[in-house]
C-alpha cells in the first residue's frame, strides 16, 4: 500500500535536551511511504529507501514535542474516513554533531491523490493568476507508473532515480473531482486553524500554500482551488481561499464583463470602499516552429509583456507609459536566418567533437558542392604560384576562390555578419575542408597540406597565438624541420576540430567586439583554451546562440545599440553561469515605443486586469483575464475534444479567448 503525503522536516541539535525552538532550519519536500506493518514504514525519498520506526507521541524526543502530532482519527477520519497524523523520527550524525530529524507528516491514505512540491526549481502551474510563495503543494489525481517494489529489493538502502518519484515527462496532470477537491481544501484549512483544539495539536506547523487541480464539473467550471495560511510572526491568523474558474474558448466579446461590474463585485465581496487596478498584456511579436519539428513550446518566440497601473476598460491597449519586458526564446538553425551558414559550420564542429568523444562520426550535409580534397588541392596550387610568382592570375584566382566560399546569402547580409578579411592559413584550410564528408577525405586533405609544408612548397602565415597542431607545424616549417604526425586514429579529427575552433572563436569575437557589444575581456570565458576541447566546443555553442539572438534582434526588431549592448551583457552573464539552453527566455527591459508598431493594431495573446483592495496581509485580489491558449495544463486531460477548434484561421477574424476569473476569500481565525 503506497501513501502520498507532504511533510515538513525540522532539524534540531541535541545538547543534553532538545531545545525549545528549532536550532537550525526547516525545509519542505515530498516523499512516498510504504506501510509494511503497523509499526514500521519504508520511506522513499528522492535518493534512497530508508526503514524507520514509527513512534506515536515520541516521548523520547522531549516533553515539549509530546502531542505535537497526536493522531486525530476521531475528528479527521469523519471527513476523509481514513486520514491521520503520523510522527516519524530518526537520529543521524553529521560532522560529529548529533541531530534529531523530526518529520511532521500529514498523510492522505487515499492512493488516488498525488501531492507534488513546487519550488524555485519548478515552473509554477499557477503563476498566471497567483504571485504568492515560490513553494507550494499541488494536489492532483495520482497517475500510477510501473516501478519495482523496493521492499523486495536486496538492498533497500540503494539509491533510486528521482525520476521514478514524480510524474514522467510528457504526461499531462489529471484533476480531481470538484467535490473531492473541496473536501481536501477544507481539511487543509481545518488543520491550519489554531482554534481546532479538539484535534489536540499543541504546536502548529505552518504548511506551504495548497493548490488543487479540479475537473471543472461544477456549473462555474472551477479548475483550481487554493488555500494559503495568513501569518503574523510565527502564528497563523487566518487563511486565504482561492477559486479559479474558466470558460471558452469564444470570440464573442459581448460575454466579457464590464470593468465597473468587476470592481463593484469585488467591493461587495470584500466590503471595501476603494480599489486599485493593474493591467497586464502579452503580445507575440514573432514565432517560428521548431527546427526539430517537435511539439509544444519548441522553436523560436519573441513576445513582449507590458504592465501598467489604472486600467480604464477591458482589453484596452497598454499606454506608452507602461513597463515593457521583451522576452526572447530563440532556437538556432532556422534556414531563413541570416547566419544559417555559420550554424552549418558549427554543426560540423559538433560532429567532429562528438566523433572525438565516441569514435563514431555522422557527417553532416556538405557545405560546398565540390569535394574538400579538390578545394584543398586548388588552394595549395594557388599558394605555390603566389610564392614563386609564376602566374599573376594566381592572386586573382585565390581571391575568387575565397569569395566562392561566401554564398549569395552571406553577401546580402555582409553588413551584419561577413567573412573576416584577415583569415590566416589555418583558417583558410578550414574554409576549404568544411565540406568534408568522410574520415578518408580529412586524411587526404591533411596529407596534402603536411606534404606541401614539409617540402617547402608553401610558407603561409598564421595568426600569433594560434594553438592548433596545424599552426605549430606551420611555425616549424619556417625552420625547415617539422614533427612527424601520424594521420591515423583520432588525430585527423582532432586536427580539423582545432583549426575549426580557432577560426570560429575569432569570428564570434570579431562580431561582438567589432560592433562594440562586448570587450575582449568579456569574451575571455568563451574563448579560453585552458579547458578541454569538448568544453571549448560547448562554449562556442553558447557564442553562436548569442550571435543568433543579436542578429535576429537587429534584423527583425531593429533594436538600437544601447538595447543590444544590454542584451549582450544579459546573455553573457547567463551563459557564464549556466549550460547551453535554447529554451531559456532572455528578458530585456525596453521602452514600449520601440515595439509599438508590432502591438498597437494587434490582438493580445494574454490580457488581464487585477482588482486590488486592502494592504499588507489584508490585501485581496480579483483577477480577470483572457488567453488565446488553454491557461491550465490539466484542461485538455479532462475535456478531450473541447479545444480542437479553438483557433480561427484568417487574420480578418476575431481571435478566440479563454476567459479566466480568479477570486479570493479571506477568513480570519477568531
Amino acid at each position: 500500500m503506497y501513501l502520498n503525503f507532504f511533510f515538513s522536516l525540522r532539524i534540531y541539535e541535541e545538547r543534553g535536551n532538545v531545545p525549545e525552538e528549532p536550532y537550525l532550519f526547516e525545509v519542505n519536500t515530498c516523499v512516498k511511504i510504504q506501510l509494511r506493518n503497523p509499526n514500521e514504514y519504508v520511506i522513499k525519498t528522492h535518493s534512497r529507501w530508508q526503514r524507520l520506526r514509527c513512534a506515536r507521541g515520541c516521548n523520547r524526543v522531549g516533553k515539549q514535542f509530546v502531542g505535537l502530532v497526536n493522531f486525530a482519527a476521531s475528528s479527521i477520519n469523519k471527513m476523509l474516513k481514513c486520514s491521520s497524523y503520523v510522527y516519524i523520527y530518526t537520529v543521524s550524525k553529521s560532522c560529529g554533531v548529533l541531530f534529531f530529524c523530526v518529520f511532521v507528516v500529514f498523510v492522505f491514505f487515499q492512493t488516488d491523490v498525488e501531492i507534488c512540491l513546487i519550488d524555485d526549481s519548478c515552473k509554477s502551474p499557477v503563476e498566471s493568476f497567483w504571485s504568492g510563495s515560490n513553494t507550494m503543494y499541488v494536489l492532483q489525481k495520482a497517475q500510477h507508473h510501473e516501478e519495482s517494489d523496493p521492499v523486495e529489493e536486496s538492498n533497500p538502502g540503494d539509491a533510486l532515480e528521482a525520476s521514478k518519484l514524480v510524474p514522467k515527462e510528457g504526461s499531462d496532470p489529471v484533476a480531481l473531482p470538484i467535490t473531492r477537491a473541496r473536501r481536501l481544501n477544507s481539511l487543509y484549512a481545518m488543520v491550519q486553524n489554531p482554534n481546532m483544539t479538539h484535534l489536540k495539536i499543541r504546536q502548529l506547523v505552518v504548511l506551504p500554500p495548497l493548490w488543487i487541480r479540479c475537473d471543472s464539473s461544477d456549473p462555474q467550471h472551477t479548475y483550481w482551488l487554493g488555500a494559503e495560511p495568513l501569518k503574523a510572526g510565527h502564528k497563523i491568523t487566518g487563511i486565504n481561499l482561492y477559486t479559479v474558474t474558466c470558460d471558452g474558448p469564444t470570440a464573442d466579446k459581448t460575454c466579457f464583463p464590464n470593468l465597473e461590474e468587476l470592481k463593484t463585485e469585488h467591493k461587495m465581496r470584500h466590503h471595501s470602499s476603494t480599489v486599485m487596478t493593474k493591467g497586464f498584456a502579452r503580445y507575440e511579436l514573432f514565432r517560428a516552429p521548431s527546427v526539430e519539428d517537435t511539439i509544444g513550446d519548441s522553436g523560436s518566440r519573441v513576445f513582449v509583456d507590458m504592465t501598467w497601473k489604472t486600467v480604464d476598460k477591458i482589453l484596452e491597449t497598454p499606454p506608452l507609459t507602461s513597463a515593457a519586458m521583451l522576452n526572447i526564446m530563440l532556437e538556432s538553425g532556422d534556414p531563413g536566418s541570416s547566419v544559417y551558414r555559420v550554424y552549418r559550420e558549427l554543426q560540423l564542429l559538433l560532429t567532429l567533437a562528438e566523433g572525438l568523444k565516441t569514435g563514431v562520426t555522422e557527417w553532416p550535409e556538405r557545405l560546398e558542392s565540390e569535394s574538400a580534397v579538390k578545394l584543398v588541392q586548388e588552394f595549395l596550387t594557388d599558394l605555390k604560384r603566389k610564392m614563386f610568382g609564376s602566374c599573376t592570375s594566381g592572386n586573382e584566382n585565390e581571391t575568387e576562390e575565397v569569395k566562392s566560399d561566401s554564398t549569395a546569402a552571406e553577401s546580402a547580409i555582409k553588413s551584419i555578419f561577413s567573412e573576416r578579411g584577415d583569415l590566416d592559413f589555418a583558417e583558410q584550410v578550414w574554409c576549404k575542408m568544411r565540406s568534408v564528408g568522410s574520415y578518408q577525405e580529412v586524411v587526404e586533405c591533411l596529407s596534402q597540406i603536411i606534404k606541401s609544408l614539409a617540402c617547402g612548397d608553401i610558407q603561409p602565415w598564421i595568426h600569433q597565438g594560434s594553438n592548433s597542431l596545424l599552426s605549430k607545424l606551420v611555425q616549424q616549417s619556417y625552420h625547415g624541420k617539422m614533427d612527424t604526425v601520424s594521420l591515423s586514429g583520432i588525430t585527423p579529427i582532432q586536427m580539423l576540430l582545432e583549426i575549426g575552433l580557432d577560426k570560429m572563436k575569432k569570428d564570434y569575437v570579431s562580431f561582438f567586439t567589432g560592433r562594440d557589444l562586448a570587450a575582449l575581456t568579456d569574451m575571455e570565458y568563451f574563448i579560453s583554451t585552458s579547458v578541454d576541447l569538448q568544453e571549448q566546443v560547448h562554449r562556442v555553442q553558447k557564442l553562436h546562440h548569442m550571435l543568433e539572438i543579436m542578429v535576429s534582434s537587429t534584423v527583425f526588431l531593429c533594436l538600437k545599440h544601447e538595447n543590444l549592448y544590454l542584451l549582450t551583457k544579459i546573455c553573457m552573464k547567463y551563459y557564464k553561469e549556466n549550460p547551453l539552453n535554447e529554451k531559456h527566455v532572455f528578458q530585456l527591459p525596453i521602452r514600449p515605443a520601440l515595439v509599438k508598431n508590432f502591438y498597437q493594431n494587434d490582438h493580445p495573446e494574454i490580457w488581464k486586469v487585477d482588482i486590488i483592495s486592502g494592504h499588507g496581509p489584508k490585501e485581496v485580489k480579483t483577477t480577470w483575464s483572457v488567453n488565446t491558449n488553454p491557461p491550465f495544463d490539466h484542461m485538455t486531460s479532462n475535456n478531450t475534444g473541447l479545444f480542437l477548434n479553438s483557433t480561427v484561421k484568417g487574420s480578418h477574424e476575431e481571435r478566440m479567448y479563454f476567459i479566466t476569473l480568479a477570486q479570493c476569500s479571506q477568513v480570519h481565525f477568531v
